[in-house]
């Protein structure tokens, strides 16, 4: 593809501007092949680190490597040409120093190729997204429910149902937002909540969990495409993939078991020359 001819990114102050205006789409991707569909619907697609429940099995966000993050988000940069790409930053790889969370991030953006990070933004976020952002790395925050701290929140349940929760969320946003970033996820938090926090902060939020009135909303792909029977209450499945796949995958196993598959179609004949 010619220089003149290749699609541009959206780009993370390009989502800024449209707080307050149209909204933003936004989906997870983990690999190529999922990141090329979402890629033609979605502005912003996030390698989340929910990759280690979805597609490893682990029973949290905790036990997410940055290596896998970084293995994730080349897949997923690969496969798509115009959505905002965000990689998660896991547990571990940015809390204890802004040193260790800039090491953590410029490996990202290096070695994917992406064009932002993101972060739980407890009450040391502030510090470490404007130390980020100031040596040229785009981060969007994550207020209220924050999977990575579920072992101290006493595991993954809505937040925001209190004054104090309440307080501390939308202050969490707003030094976020006054710290650098260039949008905020709000997840799992009263309607009411996740309104005031929209109001509140002036970057977009990105609902999940939230509230329709957020700036945008992100959902995890595999929970929106039907891939599992349980999912959290805000999820919508739009889909029903795992009906899909086991129809496709019983049809093979009586085919291969009665032997008509593989047939003539599928087969090479040998040729003489």
């Amino acid at each position: 593809m010619s220089a003149q001819n290749q699609i541009r990114r959206m780009t993370a102050p390009q989502i800024t501007e449209r707080k307050g205006g149209e909204p933003i789409v936004c989906l997870t991707a983990y690999d190529a092949p999922t990141a090329a569909i979402v890629d033609e619907y979605c502005d912003l697609i996030l390698v989340g680190d929910s990759v280690g429940m979805v597609v490893h099995g682990l029973t949290t966000t905790v036990g997410v490597t940055l290596d896998m993050m970084i293995m994730h988000g080349q897949a997923v940069m690969r496969g798509s040409q115009k959505a905002l790409v965000v990689v998660d930053l896991p547990f571990g790889s940015y809390e204890d120093s802004v040193e260790t969370a800039f090491r953590s991030a410029s490996r990202v953006m290096m070695e994917t190729g992406c064009q932002a990070v993101k972060i739980e933004s407890g009450s040391y976020a502030a510090e470490t997204i404007s130390y980020l952002v100031e040596r040229g790395i785009p981060v969007m925050s994550h207020v209220g429910l924050r999977p990575q701290s579920m072992n101290v929140l006493g595991g993954f349940r809505a937040r925001g149902r209190t004054e104090t929760v309440k307080d501390e969320i939308i202050a969490n946003a707003i030094a976020a937002a006054e710290a650098g970033s260039f949008a905020v996820v709000v997840e799992g938090t009263s309607v009411e909540i996740a309104d005031e926090v929209t109001k509140a902060v002036n970057i977009p939020t990105i609902g999940i969990g939230a509230s329709a009135g957020c700036d945008g909303q992100i959902l995890v792909t595999p929970d929106m495409l039907g891939m599992f029977d349980r999912v959290p209450k805000f999820v919508k499945k739009f889909g029903d993939q795992k009906a899909q796949i086991e129809k496709a995958v019983k049809a093979y196993a009586k085919e291969v078991s009665d032997r008509s598959f593989p047939g003539e179609a599928n087969t090479y004949k040998f040729t003489k020359k």
